[in-house]
């Protein structure tokens, strides 16, 4: 399905992929990480991109490890950021500037922690962040979602995910939302969404008293 113009109550963003680029970062700190822990044969084969880090590592670590292990690759990915760890992605400045701070949120899976550090570094300082502190479902559960939409006040069908990750755009589709794919990490026919872009320089925002009209360029 392509639409070329939505109409929402409020827009929700997921963080890395979608706002920031973050990948080198993530594999960079992942792999020590998985070093460290002499994992490096299971990791690779476990989906990174768009979970909690608690579940990541509960897949690979004994329980009695995992809050440690949390705490370890959260402070390489914290220690990262001053190093390059995190760019602007194109159109972010410029569709978050046109919006009211009351309007939009971002909903991430990385810790608050992490997620402060990696947007303060590029100057994006949400009224609303949802970040994986504050829930206890991970996406592809629509729990962060539901959770930014009722910090909004808005209704879930009123809002708009945007999202760069499959376990993303199934959080958003489970919570009733609208959804927008970006294909910054995945490709095209790998993400399932109401709309598909390259990324948000594609888009445009009209804002009025009551509705947020999201259109295509061109």
């Amino acid at each position: 399905m392509t639409l070329r113009t939505i109409h929402a109550q409020a827009l929700l963003f997921d963080n890395d992929g979608t706002l920031v680029s973050s990948l080198a970062s993530v594999d960079r700190c992942w792999t020590r990480w998985a070093v460290e822990y002499g994992v490096t044969e299971d990791f690779a084969r476990v989906e990174l991109h768009g979970r909690p880090a608690a579940e990541i590592v509960a897949d690979l670590l004994p329980a009695h490890l995992v809050p440690e292990a949390v705490a370890r690759v959260e402070q390489l990915e914290v220690e990262d950021v001053p190093n390059g760890g995190v760019q602007l992605l194109p159109g972010t400045a410029v569709l978050l500037d046109s919006l009211p701070a009351d309007r939009w949120a971002v909903v991430t899976s990385a810790t608050r922690r992490l997620a402060e550090a990696r947007l303060d570094a590029v100057g994006i300082r949400p009224k609303t962040l949802i970040a994986a502190d504050d829930i206890t479902r991970g996406k592809p559960d629509p729990e962060p979602y539901l959770l930014a939409a009722r910090r909004l006040g808005v209704d879930p069908a009123g809002c708009v995910v945007f999202e760069d990750a499959p376990a993303g755009l199934q959080a958003g589709r489970a919570a009733g939302m609208t959804t927008v794919a970006l294909t910054t990490t995945h490709q095209a026919h790998e993400l399932d969404a109401d709309l598909v872009v390259q990324d948000l320089s594609a888009l445009s925002a009209l804002v009025t008293d009551h509705v947020v009209e999201i259109s295509t360029r061109g």
